[in-house]
């Protein structure tokens, strides 16, 4: 459903309902808030029904009846009762005592309505927060599980503004607003009875008005998700810009441009200033507006209320009871218009939310995938092509008609010049991505039909771009490797020739690392992100760039390390050096997505083909 294509200043969209979902987890929380707000209301009330008999005690001369009227449902009767029932008092123990028992009364029904009011809080506090919590982690989980595709397309910064400031903004309004559904509603219901009871006829002048302020409420509603959309799109963006920021600041110290991004944040931060100030003034507007609306409705009561005493239609302790009740009238419906504003303003960061969950996951795994059994044969790509365009647009093949096959314990190098598709080559294997066309084997099945996350525990993986986590030394080392000896973290950083680096940090081996690993060297951090491959010990590994961060003397003792490390197993190699694929089993050359070469070294050097050539241009290795 495209959630925009509703009438502006109809009741939120149904994104931010969708947060409601969450309850079902909560119920005897739900169920014990009401109750004790049921019980907090009527107490509130009870409390200023007392005032009734003060004005009575103190300012009403009137003679009480002799005998109780028999009982009926009506505002006289309860009048009667309460004259009948304080004469008795009073004739027993005099005024002054009756009015200390009056306050007393008043002095307990004031303090039970606010025990109640503060357990109803006690009860809906784990609520709020554990939606909260439930609703960050169902998000975390999401983004974890949808494919690399997705995040190609989108900036970092923005997804980061989503985990934060949108969830943050669903718990003030959505959350908040599920409090004062469960309350602000029967305060208003309990004293509307009340009021009803009291004058039918007061009560309906008050209803002339109300038209005109839902109508008010509900374009003011409006025009606040309208500018908080905006300011929530432009909050992303300003987290993109600082993400990107903090990413490149090397490279933009090295360049100079300080200042053009700086000119770059301040006018991101700026839009989005000035949006975040129209939805506070409009959410504002609400309360006072409403307000002037019932205090209109209020002195038009008085007038009219008033009438009605001087005539002898009501008593005057009945109409101030009125106009106190009336008035408490005010504060509920002012929370129900904010309520109804923080939902409004809440749909936009809810819409947003709910994008990420909605979003297509290409990568999908078919119902009782089967388990993928050791390695044992072959991996095969049969007439595979890739496009990265989305889904509607003219394809721009990546991959064309390409044929392989990888025998089990080969190693397989691809080279070709930037953007021939060796990467995606790659990738395509552990099912970052899938195939737009043709089909991926290992040992004749496809890998559509087995669970992927047995799939990539048979894969080891290690990437020019060295993925390291603000964690000790061995626990990225044995990242994806739980049950782990200290034994086992540091044989396999012996065999990435890291140990001796290691020990010589502060800790050694528990010497936290810093956020993508920034403390140490880029050579470091590559050797570190070998010995994980190696602790995980699969019978796949990819090799994508793995060497291209480590000069010429660590590339060396590596290469040795990893022809020990290969052996027996099957790997594909993806570098530019000649150095690392020399030695390969089979050489594939591409070029814009195809196989042009395919053979051993000494097979493609002797042809003087393209491979030829790309030695020749570099024969130390880079080209």
């Amino acid at each position: 459903m495209n959630h925009r294509s509703q009438k502006n200043g109809s009741w939120p969209h149904l994104a931010v309902w969708r947060v409601f979902k969450y309850l079902k987890y909560y119920p005897w929380h739900i169920s014990a808030n009401f109750l004790f707000n049921m019980l907090a209301v009527f107490f509130n009330l009870f409390t200023f029904v007392m005032i009734v008999p003060f004005i009575d005690l103190l300012f009403t001369n009137t003679p009480p009846q002799p005998t109780l009227p028999p009982f009926e449902l009506s505002q006289s009767w309860v009048s009667a009762f309460i004259t009948y029932e304080l004469a008795l008092f009073e004739g027993k123990f005099g005024l002054w005592k009756c009015l200390i028992g009056v306050a007393l009364i008043y002095l307990a029904f004031s303090f039970l309505s606010n025990l109640c009011r503060y357990l109803a809080q006690f009860f809906i506090s784990p609520m709020r927060n554990g939606i909260t919590m439930r609703l960050r982690d169902d998000l975390y989980r999401h983004i974890t599980i949808l494919p690399v595709s997705y995040f190609n397309a989108r900036r970092r910064g923005d997804i980061l503004s989503r985990m934060s400031n949108d969830i943050a903004d669903i718990e003030w309004g959505v959350l908040t607003s599920v409090i004062a559904l469960g309350k602000e509603p029967i305060n208003i219901l309990v004293f509307s009875v009340a009021l009803i009871f009291i004058s039918p006829r007061l009560f309906l002048y008050f209803l002339i008005v109300l038209p005109l302020s839902l109508w008010l409420i509900g374009k003011i509603g409006s025009s606040l998700r309208r500018n908080s959309e905006r300011a929530q799109r432009q909050l992303g963006g300003l987290f993109a810009v600082v993400e990107e920021t903090l990413g490149a600041i090397r490279t933009i110290k090295g360049l100079g441009q300080e200042s053009i991004r700086s000119s770059l944040f301040c006018k991101s931060n700026e839009q989005h200033t000035n949006s975040s100030i129209r939805v506070s003034l409009r959410r504002e507007l609400g309360s006072p507006l409403s307000e002037i609306l019932i205090t209109f409705g209020l002195l038009f009561i008085l007038v009219l209320g008033g009438m009605a005493v001087l005539r002898g239609e009501i008593p005057s302790s009945l109409f101030i009871l009125f106009v106190i009740l009336f008035a408490r009238l005010i504060p509920p419906v002012q929370a129900l218009i904010r309520a109804y504003n923080n939902l409004q303003k809440a749909d936009a960061a809810a819409q947003r939310i709910f994008e990420i969950f909605d979003a297509d996951e290409r990568i999908k795994q078919k119902p009782h995938a089967a388990i993928m059994p050791p390695f044992s044969h072959s991996i095969q790509y049969r007439d595979v092509s890739f496009s990265y365009t989305p889904e509607g647009e003219d394809p721009v093949f990546v991959l064309q008609h390409l044929n392989l096959t990888i025998p089990k314990g080969e190693t397989l190098a691809i080279v070709g010049p930037s953007g021939a598709g060796k990467s995606t080559l790659a990738d395509l294997l552990p099912r970052f991505y899938d195939p737009t066309a043709g089909s991926i084997l290992i040992d004749g099945t496809p890998i559509t039909d087995l669970d992927i996350n047995s799939l990539r525990k048979q894969i080891g993986l290690v990437s020019q771009h060295c993925i390291l986590f603000n964690d000790t030394v061995a626990n990225n080392i044995a990242f994806g490797c739980p049950d782990y000896s200290i034994e086992n973290v540091i044989h396999a950083a012996q065999i990435a020739h890291a140990d001796q680096f290691i020990r010589q940090l502060p800790q050694g081996y528990q010497t936290p690392i810093g956020d993508s690993g920034l403390t140490l060297s880029g050579g470091q951090r590559q050797r570190l992100s070998i010995a994980r491959a190696i602790l995980k010990n699969p019978p796949i590994l990819i090799l994508d760039e793995a060497t291209s961060a480590l000069d010429t003397e660590s590339e060396h003792l590596i290469q040795q390390a990893l022809q020990q490390v290969i052996k027996g197993r099957t790997v594909i190699v993806i570098a530019h050096r000649l150095s690392t694929i020399a030695n390969a089993d089979n050489i594939v050359v591409l070029d814009h997505g195809r196989i042009i070469e395919q053979g051993t070294h000494q097979q493609l050097t002797a042809t003087r083909g393209a491979y030829s050539r790309l030695v020749k241009m570099n024969i130390e290795g880079d080209f």
